[in-house]
């Protein structure tokens, strides 16, 4: 149903009374899953400190690497690792990597992009990168927008779609916006 044509109707008091609290109820919602997400967010935080700091600057200073609770638990230090390349650092890192005998490390995708209509041009290119011995992965998609305004298009032009098939979902959905204070 058209929101827009339905908003001509005159509404009783009781229903708009109803409409407004559910939407009070929805900003409430909206404001606990936020701050929920901010605690969740500090928690975590929390918990790399214990972790990677604390547990593990405590058991040093004792002379432990591992220790059982008195629940069974146990507790190890064990060295822990992450890495990853910032963008402003790629091509210098890529070079490092390169020029110390590492260069394997890097994966060189190659993509090349063919627009609609394009089918029998993309499978001429690929055949002939396999002919040449090139390990050549294909990968197509509906880009998620396109997509959308297909189905979209589809429905408001009468036709069916397979629902299932795309996912479709349809409803009237509420939004609102408060600024914040």
């Amino acid at each position: 149903m058209d929101l827009e044509a339905e908003s001509v109707i005159k509404i009783d008091t009781a229903k708009s009374a109803d409409i407004a609290l559910n939407c009070n109820k929805l900003l409430e919602t909206q404001k606990q899953i936020k701050k929920a997400e901010e605690e969740i967010s500090k928690l975590k935080e929390a918990e790399v400190h214990l972790s990677d700091n604390i547990i593990p600057n405590l058991m040093r200073e004792a002379g432990i690497s591992k220790m059982e609770l008195t629940d069974g638990s146990v507790v190890n230090v064990k060295p822990y690792y992450q890495a990853h390349i910032n963008e402003s650092f790629k091509e210098r890192a890529h070079n490092w990597l390169r020029e110390n005998g590492h260069g394997d490390l890097i994966k060189n995708n190659v993509i090349l992009e063919f627009g609609k209509g394009q089918d029998e041009m993309a499978q001429s290119v690929i055949q002939d990168a396999q002919e040449k011995g090139y390990n050549v992965k294909q990968k197509q998609a509906v880009h998620a927008s396109t997509l959308k305004a297909f189905v979209k298009e589809q429905i408001q032009d009468g036709k069916q779609v397979p629902n299932d098939m795309f996912g479709v979902y349809v409803a009237n959905r509420v939004t609102i916006k408060k600024e914040d204070k």
